[in-house]
């Protein structure tokens, strides 16, 4: 499994294979690392989280993709970002203070539901497929030791509008993915539950649930 040092070191060589035409991407985006396997005694939130590789070609982004970025190779409790260049993975970035994420949690088919999750929603994101795309600061996909997690960050948790669009854009590509994965029609049901604030939506015999939460450092405020 990657270590941060070990995915850090990877990424430009990784991104250098790609030195022809380039087709360029609509922004910049940023890959980063954040290795909790092995925390240092008494160190702060947000200290193991590492900057990898900012890219805007599409070029660059599969190599790295191929070479570096599959969660499949992450240790457990580690994460992999991909966010707009200019916005930290962190709930005290600017960008983020006011919004919440998306989530997708998978407990069976981990590693290949967890691949194509994350690359069908960066995919979706560079292409900018999303219909408010200026919402979104990014994308984390999270191993753990007993599941998998892919959230979807957004920049205004009080804007239902915005949200519904992103729940979406992301509920179309979990369907695709489980349609293509498993050969059969998969369909999530909307139920709302106003307790910890979330929405759930469950595929059953698939063990996902995608549900919205508030940026964490906002305590119990109410999305609806």
């Amino acid at each position: 499994m990657a270590t941060s040092e070990e995915v850090v070191a990877a990424a430009p060589e990784a991104a250098a294979l790609e030195a022809g035409l380039k087709h360029k991407l609509e922004r910049k985006w940023t890959f980063w690392c954040d290795n909790q396997s092995k925390p240092k005694q008494g160190a702060a939130w947000g200290t193991s989280l590492r900057k990898v590789y900012t890219f805007d070609t599409v070029e660059e982004f599969w190599c790295l993709y191929d070479q570096v970025f599959k969660p499949s190779k992450l240790q457990i409790n580690a994460d992999f970002h991909l966010f707009k260049t200019g916005i930290e993975p962190k709930w005290e970035d600017p960008e983020c203070a006011n919004g919440g994420k998306w989530s997708v949690t998978s407990n069976s088919g981990r590693k290949a539901n967890l691949d194509n999750m994350w690359l069908e929603t960066m995919m979706a994101l560079i292409g900018e497929q999303f219909e408010d795309a200026e919402d979104i600061c990014g994308v984390v996909a999270s191993v753990r030791q007993w599941q998998d997690k892919l959230s979807l960050w957004t920049k205004t948790a009080a804007n239902e509008a915005a949200q519904r669009l992103n729940l979406k854009g992301l509920k179309d590509i979990l369907t695709l993915i489980l349609n293509t994965l498993y050969g059969c029609c998969c369909h999530f049901n909307l139920s709302r539950r106003l307790i910890s604030n979330m929405i759930e939506l469950k595929n059953e015999s698939l063990s996902l649930i995608l549900s919205y939460s508030l940026n964490e450092l906002d305590g119990c405020q109410g999305f609806y």
